[in-house]
């Protein structure tokens, strides 16, 4: 059976005092606290908040990726305007997800980092 079940996460405190739920929101702040707890050894091994720093790195390449349109002037400014807070609503269902103990899978990169949190 897979450790990514769609129900709640069953809350456990690390030596840190943070519960996964916690920790798994806290990854989505910026790429910073993800990459921390991607490296940091009582979080790195856990599936939960592993899944959750990987999605929030793969998130801030695809908005980084999707700003870049931005260059192209007219076309690129009005998809610009259109990508912007789809990204902005992904990373609050992601963090209230993530708080609430539960897997989110955002399309094409869920499934991706789902392996790499393995």
């Amino acid at each position: 059976m897979s450790d990514f079940s769609q129900g709640p996460q069953a809350v456990t405190p690390h030596a840190s005092g943070l519960t996964d739920n916690v920790a798994g929101a806290l990854a989505y702040v910026t790429i910073i606290p993800a990459i921390v707890f991607l490296v940091l050894e009582p979080y790195n091994r856990n599936a939960f908040i592993r899944f959750h720093a990987f999605q929030c790195l793969g998130l801030s390449v695809c908005a980084f990726v999707g700003s870049m349109i931005w260059i192209i002037p007219i076309l690129g400014w009005i998809i610009g305007l259109l990508l912007m807070p789809v990204f902005f609503v992904a990373w609050v269902l992601c963090i209230v997800n993530a708080y609430q103990g539960k897997i989110f899978k955002l399309p094409f990169i869920g499934p991706f980092v789902e392996n790499m949190a393995k």
